[in-house]
């Protein structure tokens, strides 16, 4: 009776498709071929005698298993069993969306799994397990592509699906030459799904290089997402939609209005970029929950500015030890650096260190030497193999500048050295360009430069002041190194590239340092324009014939290139003389 009522209930449910329906009738109609030939499966024991049987106070033993199938732990009844493979019964929306996070072989495409009975591992099909293709058959799966690329075979397997359009159930270890005992051989279950793969541009990048033979073919579209977006009134709208969502997911405080705007405004810190906000939420949802928690240990029924500053503050707090212990080797002397005065061939560049999780800025002294000789320019951190490609170009640079600007109608006979003091790391980027033109400019002019003000900047070969990155974090260096060693002068500065003004998203102390004009920030566009600054005397600008004015920085460095090229030729003229 059981058996008549399943086959009505699978026959209405199979006759839409046809193939199913008959291979479902053929096994129904083999079901009592197998019971007769398998009565002994079927049969229950009597049970074991007791030895002591009609003793007082002794009871009868318990029934034993069957003769057949139970005594060998089987199931009798197994054949008759339905394993459901996948049950989307409950699925309210469609299309079905799956979202592996551990995209193993057995993760994705299933398992067989094995019991021990006397001495050997066993399956059945109701040991058949789906994974997650399965599970998104007709619908989308989502993975990521370094785990799936870190699982063994599971890239490979992945392919040959979509490949096939079909999820073929095995052992991922029969296909290393390993051997399984009672392989099953599960029919293929037909594939159709849309695979979505997430990873960085480097990941995409290496796929499209090393497996282009698969790659391009399998996976044709590609979406890239910004880890920026602009700074307008809908995308405002929207960070305030995430901040409200995310205090009613973590159950935190409402935001007032002056803490949602503390929080846009860390965003576009994120970016350095007073235009564009951050999309990089999991920073953003951190700083709420921590804003949250202040604003709780306030006892405070909203979270305000202050309290996301607060957040701000000590996860810096957390991380700044290094930019500490520089700031402490500056002010007890172990660090050479002046924030006050003037001096020739000497100036404050300012470097960004990455620690991965913090960014701090740090003032460095950049030393310039000039006398006779035709080396050229000597970048002591290439020599000291310290140097990367990008300050190696950078450098170069620099004697390009000087050939246009001041060897148009004569050589250049100069040797000169630079050097970045009490640096024992690796020095990389271009931004230190700039600063090594007014070290240089400064030594062959003999004219002092300030040390109150430290510089950043790139150049090119025609003196144009090009943009760098880590402006916030270079200026609040120089900043904090004033404050710390002699205190706001109220002359002490930072010289950037003009176009990184927009860049500019300081603390709130250096912006009311700067309004109050006890610490100024400079934007420049040319070499000039920074020599001016630094020298406080006007650049010149060259006439018609080629001269400057007199009295002008540039005027005394032409100068000093034309007593190098006589001493030059004085040198020579005598050795050849004495022959």
């Amino acid at each position: 009776m059981q058996a008549t009522n399943w086959w009505s209930r699978c026959s209405s449910t199979c006759r839409p498709f046809p193939k199913t329906y008959r291979r479902c009738r053929s096994t129904c109609q083999n079901w009592p071929a197998y019971v007769l030939d398998n009565l002994i499966l079927f049969k229950d024991s009597e049970g074991p005698r007791s030895l002591l049987g009609g003793m007082t106070g002794v009871g009868p033993m318990p029934p034993g298993p069957s003769a057949g199938g139970a005594a060998l732990g089987v199931n009798p009844f197994l054949p008759f069993d339905l394993n459901v493979l996948v049950d989307n019964s409950g699925v309210e929306k469609m299309p079905i969306i799956i979202i592996e996070p551990n995209p193993n072989w057995g993760n994705l495409f299933g398992r067989i799994e094995r019991r021990a009975i006397m001495g050997t591992y066993v399956s059945d099909h109701a040991m058949l397990k789906p994974g997650a293709a399965h599970l998104a058959n007709g619908g989308y799966l989502v993975l990521n592509a370094r785990d799936v690329l870190m699982a063994p075979c599971a890239w490979e397997g992945l392919k040959r699906s979509i490949c096939n359009r079909e999820i073929r159930l095995e052992e991922p270890a029969e296909q290393t030459g390993f051997f399984i005992p009672q392989g099953l051989r599960p029919e293929l279950v037909p594939l159709d799904l849309k695979v979505i793969v997430t990873g960085d541009e480097s990941i995409y990048r290496l796929l499209t290089s090393a497996d282009n033979e698969d790659f391009w073919d399998l996976f044709k579209v590609k979406a890239e997402f910004d880890s920026q977006v602009s700074l307008n009134e809908e995308n405002m709208m929207a960070y305030c939609s995430f901040i409200c969502r995310t205090c009613a997911d973590e159950v935190l405080l409402d935001f007032e209005a002056g803490g949602a705007a503390r929080v846009m405004e860390f965003g576009a810190r994120q970016v350095a970029d007073q235009n564009k906000l951050s999309t990089r939420f999991g920073q953003i949802k951190d700083l709420l929950i921590e804003s949250d928690y202040w604003a709780r240990k306030d006892d405070s029924n909203t979270v305000q500015d202050h309290h996301v500053m607060q957040a701000i503050n000590q996860k810096i707090y957390r991380l700044n030890l290094v930019e500490e212990r520089i700031r402490d080797m500056v002010s007890d002397g172990s660090l050479l650096l002046d924030v006050t005065g003037e001096e020739v061939g000497q100036i404050n560049g300012l470097a960004v260190y990455d620690l991965g999780d913090f960014r701090l800025g740090r003032p460095t002294r950049i030393t310039a030497q000039t006398f006779v000789g035709r080396e050229g320019l000597i970048n002591i951190e290439r020599e000291a193999s310290m140097s990367g490609r990008t300050h190696d170009k950078g450098v170069l640079i620099l004697s390009g500048y000087l050939g246009a600007k001041f060897g148009q109608d004569r050589p250049l006979p100069l040797s000169a050295s630079l050097c970045f003091e009490q640096t024992h790391e690796g020095v990389d980027g271009d931004s230190a360009s700039s600063i090594e033109i007014y070290a240089l400019s400064s030594s062959l002019s003999g004219l002092p430069l300030r040390q109150d003000i430290a510089v950043t900047g790139s150049v090119n070969q025609k003196g144009e002041i090009q943009p760098i990155g880590g402006v916030n974090q270079k200026v609040e260096g120089m900043f904090d190194v004033c404050r710390t060693v002699t205190g706001l002068t109220g002359t002490q500065g930072v010289i950037i590239p003009h176009q990184n003004v927009k860049n500019l998203m300081l603390r709130d102390d250096v912006v009311e340092a700067v309004r109050e004009g006890t610490f100024h920030v400079y934007a420049v566009k040319t070499v000039d324009e920074g020599l001016e600054i630094l020298t406080g005397k006007p650049a010149g600008k060259a006439n018609a014939a080629g001269v400057y004015p007199k009295g002008s920085v540039n005027h005394l460095i032409a100068k000093r290139f034309g007593e190098l090229n006589d001493s030059m030729r004085g040198y020579y003229q005598g050795v050849f003389a004495n022959g």
